[in-house]
């Protein structure tokens, strides 16, 4: 087993160039990854979005948010999407991208500036809505990509460029599939 050395603050910065070249108004879907279960992921060529449950198999709405006031799923943060750039810097390995925890890994600038609460998001067949609600990490993030990954993804750079990722849901449902393009609509 390769043991995988934690990014340092210095290395992790070194990649902002290169996060910033990522493309603006369309990119392309790298990865779905379905969560059935706490701690569970599969990884999936394809799947299916639904206004109701979002990614379906998710557990998504079994799980609930600490953010709403009855801890039942908050309905404006149903996918997460992650730039592939910056999974790619933190994870360090391909074979490693799923544990960032989202559900799509996509090859795009998903900052503020770029895609503001409100911004949609047509992929495959489904279209998605950017939600004002940041996406920041957990305890997770920082047991498997280090402390440095998470302060550096909650930065005010971090936080600027969204580079924990941005929340999302579903708007238009519809069939999505690894390659399909992302466009900002």
């Amino acid at each position: 087993m390769v043991t995988i050395q934690h990014m340092t603050t210095e290395q992790l910065e070194a990649g902002l160039d290169d996060i910033r070249q990522a493309p603006k108004d369309s990119g392309v879907l790298q990865l779905i990854v379905r969560r059935p279960d706490t701690g569970e992921r599969e990884i999936l060529d394809d799947g299916q979005l639904d206004a109701a449950e979002g990614l379906v198999g998710d557990n998504w709405r079994a799980r609930g948010s600490n953010s709403t006031p009855d801890g039942s799923a908050h309905p404006e943060c149903q996918i997460t999407i992650m730039n592939t750039r910056v999974t790619a810097l933190v994870a360090q390995d391909k074979a490693r991208w799923h544990l960032a925890g989202d559900q799509f890994y996509v090859e795009m600038d998903i900052s503020r500036e770029n895609l503001p609460p409100g911004t949609r998001l047509a992929i495959g067949d489904a279209v998605l809505e950017v939600s004002a609600n940041p996406h920041t990490g957990c305890g997770k993030f920082v047991e498997r990509f280090g402390a440095d990954a998470m302060k550096f993804v909650n930065s005010a750079v971090g936080r600027e460029l969204c580079l924990r990722g941005i929340n999302t849901w579903v708007i238009e449902p519809g069939a999505v599939s690894v390659g399909d393009t992302v466009r900002k609509l």
